[in-house]
């Protein structure tokens, strides 16, 4: 186990979505009864009331919501500032998650994102965030283009 590194909590709900983090899957829960997809996740369908749970494999793309440049305390294992963004996955849902190489004065509400995974240790992978370059290049006014 890695020192220094607060690690999630992973039960019945969940474990699926940590197992796919460690084959570099972003998986959504979807309700095998309605379709309905839900993060996070739980025990029963928000639409449905149902108990048959099933996941998704998400493109791995969304767009920022909203964010946080978190700068104090100190967060073990962790360099200051993170910046933690809510991320509108193309997919219909939101999930939060740090954004890796992008400076904290430069994040923006809209910003295109895309999901790369951090291997903690054998039994920790996490989803990280970074700049989809190629779609943020193609949303740039020309003026930004100078």
């Amino acid at each position: 186990m890695t020192a220094g590194v607060i690690r999630p909590m992973v039960g019945r709900d969940s474990q699926f979505f940590w197992d796919g983090t460690a084959v570099g899957e972003l998986r959504i829960q979807r309700c095998n009864a309605c379709g309905a997809l839900r993060f996070p996740p739980g025990p029963t369908c928000v639409e449905c009331g149902k108990f048959d749970r099933g996941h998704v494999v998400a493109a791995g793309t969304g767009t920022v919501f909203s964010y946080v440049v978190h700068r104090y305390p100190p967060v073990p294992g962790k360099e200051l500032p993170i910046v933690i963004a809510l991320i509108d996955l193309d997919e219909g849902v939101r999930m939060v998650g740090e954004v890796v190489d992008v400076a904290d004065t430069e994040i923006e509400i809209g910003m295109p994102l895309r999901v790369d995974y951090r291997r903690i240790d054998d039994d920790l992978t996490l989803p990280i965030w970074r700049l989809d370059t190629p779609r943020a290049s193609a949303t740039r006014r020309p003026e930004e283009t100078r």
